[in-house]
Parts: structure tokens; C-alpha cells; sequence
């Protein structure tokens, strides 16, 4: 698979987020062979829970695949750029990189805000954003405006 292929499974999981009334985010864990190992949305509402953000829940499921907390060369896609709360379980899982689609411009923490993964920590993650950006914001675009017509 392709890069491009692992950021579409995590817009489909994202999808999933509109009807349920969370804010579309999915995200994808992969480990260094290629399988996906963890999948996750945005399940805040659902769950009445403030940390249950879409890469916390594939982070959660990968570990749980491999029986550690260590992510050591697993690379992490996600729809929109992690707030600090992601940000901190990916270096603290020691996830190898990681791809986004869409800036987070309030609460980004791979430059928009800041760069957690900038930062001196003893594990580090490669960043690239942009991923299939156009189809990330408008899956964002599409929830807020059936917000506004509510």
C-alpha cells in the first residue's frame, strides 16, 4: 500500500465521525511491514470522554495488537494535525513518523501551535503534513456546515 492508501482508511474512519456528531478525525496506526495494527476516530461526544481522540483510540488498539506500549517503527496517519494530548502518546509510544492531512490552526502541535516533535524528547517521530489535505478539510468543512444548520 501507499502512503495515500493508509491516509484514505483514515478518512473513512473519519466519515464515520459525521452522523455520530463528533468532529471528523480517523486516524491509522501501521507497523514497519505495512499492516494496519490500530484504527481510530474521534469519539469525544459518543463518548462524553475528552480523551477519546481518534489517534489515542488507534494507539490504544495497536498496542493492545502487539502486546506493548512500545510503536517502535510504526508510522501513524492521522486527518488532522495532533493537539498536545496526541502529540504526547505518540512520543511516548515511540511511533517512528508520522503523516497528517489537514492543519489544526487552535491546538496543532506539529508547528501550527507548536512542535512537540521539535522538542529535545528521547524518542522522535518524523512529521510530514499535507497528506491528502484537500480530502481531510473537507470532511471538516462538510460537519460544520451541518452544524451552522442545525
Amino acid at each position: 500500500m501507499e502512503r495515500e492508501d493508509y491516509m484514505r482508511l483514515a478518512l473513512a474512519e473519519a466519515a464515520a465521525c459525521l452522523d455520530a456528531g463528533d468532529v471528523p478525525v480517523g486516524c491509522v496506526v501501521v507497523d514497519p511491514a505495512g499492516e494496519v495494527i490500530g484504527a481510530g476516530r474521534n469519539r469525544r461526544e459518543a463518548r462524553r470522554d475528552a480523551s477519546a481522540h481518534a489517534e489515542i483510540e488507534a494507539i490504544r488498539a495497536a498496542c493492545a495488537r502487539l502486546g506493548s506500549w512500545r510503536l517502535t517503527g510504526c508510522s501513524l496517519y492521522v486527518t488532522l494535525e495532533p493537539c498536545p494530548m496526541c502529540a504526547g502518546a505518540i512520543l511516548n509510544a515511540r511511533v517512528a513518523e508520522v503523516w497528517y492531512g489537514a492543519r489544526e490552526e487552535k491546538t496543532g502541535c506539529c508547528g501550527s501551535v507548536l512542535n512537540l516533535f521539535a522538542e529535545d524528547f528521547p524518542c522522535k517521530a518524523a512529521v510530514r503534513g499535507g497528506l491528502l489535505e484537500g480530502e481531510s478539510r473537507a470532511l471538516l468543512q462538510e460537519f460544520f456546515r451541518r452544524r451552522r444548520e442545525i
